[in-house]
């Protein structure tokens, strides 16, 4: 039970890594790799073969909602509303693709609070790109780099929606410890 509670961590830690790179790229290029997101589906897909395998009851781990059929049932909906807004222009493809993984590992009731965070953060962002950059650190490349996806009007989203699918898995580890 401990090496399974173990390879969930290291599983979960690469996840989170992999996030944060896909949403550094998009920052930098607008662009999140292929390669990112399958590798994040194929860290769900060994996260669940060890649910399973550390489960006692095999039929709840993945037909439950809160189980592997309803991370499945999120990222499956999630991607599918992302491919709708790459179709209606409002989305770039990598965004849309990026919504299959953080469906999986949000999961179905990861969705309300994800949905909400998106919500703040997306205004938020574009609250902060009306903003102007403070002259002191207009040289720093991460602050010229803001000044180029304001003047495209192009938003890297794919940075907004790896912040709130991390504050939604960071959610019940939060609420832990305000108790």
């Amino acid at each position: 039970l401990n090496t399974m509670l173990h390879i969930i961590d290291v599983i979960s830690s690469l996840s989170v890594f992999l996030f944060l790179y896909a949403a550094w790229t998009d920052f930098r290029t607008w662009k999140i790799p292929n390669s990112i997101v399958l590798a994040l589906i194929v860290l769900y897909a060994l996260r669940a073969v060890v649910v399973i395998l550390g489960s006692q009851d095999v039929g709840a781990a993945l037909f439950a909602s809160s189980g592997i059929g309803g991370d499945v049932g999120a990222g499956l909906l999630m991607f599918m509303l992302g491919v709708m807004l790459w179709a209606f222009r409002l989305f770039g493809a990598g965004d849309a693709k990026l919504f299959l993984p953080i469906g999986l590992f949000i999961g179905w009731h990861g969705m309300l609070p994800f949905s909400f965070l998106l919500l703040v953060l997306g205004v938020v962002t574009l609250l902060v790109l009306r903003l102007p950059v403070p002259l002191p650190v207009a040289h720093l490349a991460f602050f010229m780099r803001v000044e180029e996806i304001r003047a495209s009007r192009k938003v890297p989203y794919g940075v907004v929606m790896v912040f709130a699918a991390l504050l939604t898995l960071a959610l019940p580890i939060i609420r832990q410890q305000l108790r």
